[in-house]
């Protein structure tokens, strides 16, 4: 289920990693009406990123047990009495259409394993099992957002859909990203930008 895309890697952050991505009225891909995507990785090889505001029913504990990880094991908190506290609220969401079966936890920098890449100075993304269980344990990071699949772009595709008006982009904010009032996040984005949902049509594709 986990796993890093080949478009993520510690190298050089591209132009557009930890933006903000909002989908234009009359996007055509009704997968993505609405959206706003947080870019992880942006470069020559193509770009990577999440939906942030498409929510999910599935539990946490729901999900260790899907993954056969609700077993108590270790010291922590979770090995006396199964999942921590915070645990049992950790959000899940729907990251994008592609390989909507892999997971992937976006995550303030207070954690850090072997496995984890910086998306900018203040978020991370790791795609390994052990953040989960020290998620369950509450040794996890204090802020974070699993996220099941991911919206990926080929090399040129991400900008010629920007030129061509299909995305607003502007730099991401930590509050947002991880706000979990999904219904107005859209237009929070776009007044983020500066900008009201009705002047939309009459924009370019830069913020």
């Amino acid at each position: 289920m986990f796993g890093i895309d080949r478009k993520l890697s510690r190298g050089p952050r591209g132009c557009l990693d930890g933006h903000f991505l909002v989908a234009m009225p009359g996007m055509s891909d009704e997968r993505f009406e609405r959206a706003v995507i947080f870019v992880c990785a942006h470069s020559e090889d193509g770009a990577m990123g999440f939906i942030v505001n498409r929510p999910q029913p599935l539990l946490f504990e729901q999900l260790l047990e899907n993954l056969d990880l609700d077993s108590p094991k270790g010291h922590g908190p979770a090995s006396r009495g199964g999942v921590s506290d915070r645990a049992r609220d950790f959000p899940i969401q729907l990251g994008g259409p592609v390989e909507s079966g892999r997971g992937f936890v976006l995550h303030s920098d207070d954690y850090l394993s072997e496995s984890t890449i910086p998306v900018n100075d203040d978020l991370c993304l790791t795609a390994t099992v052990d953040i989960l269980r020290a998620i369950k344990e509450g040794r996890g990071p204090e802020r974070g957002i699993m996220l099941l699949g991911y919206a990926g772009w080929a090399p040129g595709q991400l900008e010629s859909e920007i030129a061509s008006n299909t995305w607003l982009s502007c730099p991401g904010r930590d509050d947002l990203v991880f706000d979990q009032d999904h219904s107005g996040k859209y237009d929070r984005v776009l007044a983020h930008m500066g900008i009201q949902p009705a002047m939309l049509s009459n924009q370019a594709g830069h913020a």
